[in-house]
């Protein structure tokens, strides 16, 4: 297996965010996190790509593993540029600086902006791509150090459908070229059946559900039944935005 997650657990002001989490995801396969806003969903994240740590839990992943995260809004860097926004792992991570020349730095960022659609927009900046384009050259930053985890935040956030459809094929594509085990965060149905293999349901910090996609998809169980269908009453209490 590529990542193992085990007895995680986070509290935030005495309150469990993520309570005693254990799943495991092999390469090649993807895992889609759902629930309902303030679950946990990006907490999990954010400890197994290391900006947060957990109060307990171990994370075990195979030998040299390269984590990436996509982040829920691209992240890019508004004063680079296309070029210098992917190349950046690549020149500022202490294990990558020097260790490839500027013409194979080149090659690669071409070859990255190749597989998720994009060519010839290194120059570009942020401000000058659609919000589908800027996701895109966050997949491509993400995947520029070919890592064998990558993380995405709700990557379909904000988008159209057709936006969404492009971006969810493109999380489909990058697996299978790097034969990664994938864990994507979403709310989004439509990501969920055409971009995951399995699926776990956090409720209050506890995965109240897990299993293929097609089983959670035609499951009746409580809480599969009121996420997929959108239900204010159902064993998931819905919290207050006011």
């Amino acid at each position: 297996m590529s990542i193992s997650v085990r007895n995680l657990t986070k509290t935030f002001n005495d309150k469990k965010v993520l309570d005693n989490i254990s799943f495991s995801v092999e390469n090649g396969h993807t895992l889609g996190v759902v629930g309902f806003s303030g679950s946990g969903k990006s907490t999990l994240l954010k400890i197994i790509s290391g900006l947060l740590y957990s109060d307990s839990g171990t994370i075990i992943t195979e030998n040299n593993s390269d984590i990436a995260m996509t982040f829920q809004y691209s992240a890019l860097f508004d004063f680079l540029d296309v070029y210098h926004n992917i190349a950046f792992p690549l020149l500022e991570r202490r294990e990558f600086r020097g260790k490839y020349s500027k013409k194979e730095i080149k090659n690669i960022v071409k070859e990255k902006l190749a597989l998720v659609g994009l060519e010839g927009i290194e120059e570009k900046f942020p401000s000058e791509l659609s919000g589908g384009m800027q996701k895109r050259v966050g997949f491509a930053r993400a995947i520029v150090t070919n890592p064998n985890i990558i993380l995405y935040d709700e990557p379909t956030a904000g988008l159209d459908p057709v936006s969404s459809t492009l971006i969810e094929n493109y999380i489909v594509r990058l697996k299978n070229e790097l034969n990664a085990a994938c864990i994507v965060v979403t709310h989004q149905m439509s990501t969920i059946t055409r971009a995951c293999d399995d699926v776990i349901l956090l409720y209050e910090g506890k995965i109240v559900y897990r299993g293929t996609v097609n089983d959670f998809v035609s499951a009746n169980t409580p809480y599969t039944k009121q996420f997929i269908e959108a239900n204010i009453d159902g064993p998931m209490e819905i919290k207050s935005l006011t």
